[in-house]
């Protein structure tokens, strides 16, 4: 009973976050916007950002504050967990495991379904974190973590807890994609959901999948930022094999 209560609570602060990140995004918006130096656009960037940033980090300490005092609920399945080191090994892995999934579910996308690569989301955030960069932190630190622990923990936890891990896997994975609200790209969000849902089962340590998801949201953020300097690059290697040839 007391885990459900657990659950119950990380469920509707969660949601509650994202409501009212909508409302002070609004009233920071204005904000931001009275600052002449700022154009319309930069004000609206600054006011998401920073509404992104407030609520995760309320959000994440009361995460804290119910986990902490519920001491058994991070215990889902059978047998000793893994130590903190075999967590960390299994995070670096899961985060090649977690890019892997996912050129192979965009492969599939293109070739099955003709969906183009790209997130709009992503390109989005991109260009938030290059005006006001303290989104970073909400993208590659709080949400990981804040995702980890209500699609992992309570949801894929709780339904392997009453059913199976295949059954729990599934219905997490499709759950995780949808909440990302770009339907289209359903199997590139799944398949990462399936890796972390994997070596949390394989460690019985939520850091596990916290240390994956915050590496591959972490470099992510590095590739699309950078994203202008690695197209020079890569225009300078075929300079260079136009050249020889």
């Amino acid at each position: 009973m007391k885990n459900w209560k657990t659950y119950l609570y990380l469920i509707l602060t969660y949601v509650v976050m994202h409501v009212s990140s909508v409302f002070l995004a609004k009233f920071l918006f204005q904000h931001f916007g009275k600052n002449p130096d700022l154009t319309e656009k930069e004000a609206l960037f600054y006011g998401f950002a920073w509404s992104q940033f407030s609520v995760n980090v309320i959000a994440v300490l009361l995460f804290v504050f119910f986990i902490v005092r519920h001491k058994k609920f991070l215990h889902v399945f059978k047998g000793k967990p893994g130590s903190t080191g075999n967590a960390i090994l299994w995070g670096f892995l899961g985060f090649f495991l977690a890019l892997l999934g996912q050129m192979v579910a965009g492969m599939i996308e293109d070739s099955l379904f003709g969906i183009e690569a790209g997130s709009e989301n992503t390109a989005l955030l991109s260009d938030i974190a290059k005006i006001s960069p303290i989104i970073i932190f909400s993208m590659v630190l709080f949400a990981p973590f804040l995702e980890e622990i209500i699609f992992r923990r309570v949801l894929f936890g709780g339904l392997y807890q009453k059913t199976n891990f295949i059954i729990a896997t599934l219905v997490s994975a499709v759950v995780f994609a949808a909440v990302h609200g770009e339907l289209e790209h359903l199997l590139i969000y799944m398949a990462p959901a399936f890796v972390f849902a994997y070596i949390y089962y394989r460690t019985k340590r939520l850091l596990a999948p916290i240390i994956a998801h915050m590496l591959m949201n972490g470099f992510v953020v590095i590739i699309q930022l950078n994203a202008d300097k690695i197209m020079e690059l890569q225009k300078i290697q075929q300079s260079i094999i136009t050249f020889f040839q």
